[in-house]
């Protein structure tokens, strides 16, 4: 019996290791959804995060990724935008700065070749 319980705790403490060693959000707006994901977890500093637009009418458009946090007491407004880079069918990868932790918010632009300019928004935890 305690071989097996040792087993258990060793599977569940795998697997917590194995949820804690990436980066993995989802950006939406009415049309589409952005997957973002990066291969280590986010931390203070310079960041590369891969994006996936799910959105196939949309490869080969421009994506934009803004990453900010809002003006607090005691703390200015905070910015840091990117330009990501096309890696094809739909996938992108962005290098971001983040100098503290905390909440950032993260909107990406997506500019087809026609049509509107689309925004996916959400957050992200540093």
């Amino acid at each position: 019996m305690k071989t097996v319980a040792k087993i258990f705790i060793l599977a569940i403490l795998g697997v917590s290791l194995l949820q804690g060693a990436a980066f993995e959000k989802v950006a939406k707006s009415r049309t589409t959804q952005v997957e973002l994901s990066s291969e280590k977890p986010l931390t203070t500093g310079n960041n590369t995060i891969d994006l996936v637009v799910t959105n196939e009418k949309l490869n080969g458009a421009k994506v934009t990724m803004k990453v900010f946090m809002p003006a607090m007491p005691g703390m200015p407004y905070m910015e840091t935008t990117s330009e990501a880079k096309d890696l094809g069918n739909g996938k992108y990868r962005a290098h971001v700065n983040l100098s503290m932790g905390g909440t950032w918010q993260v909107h990406i632009f997506i500019t087809p070749k026609n049509g509107k300019k689309i925004r996916a928004k959400t957050s992200i935890n540093i």
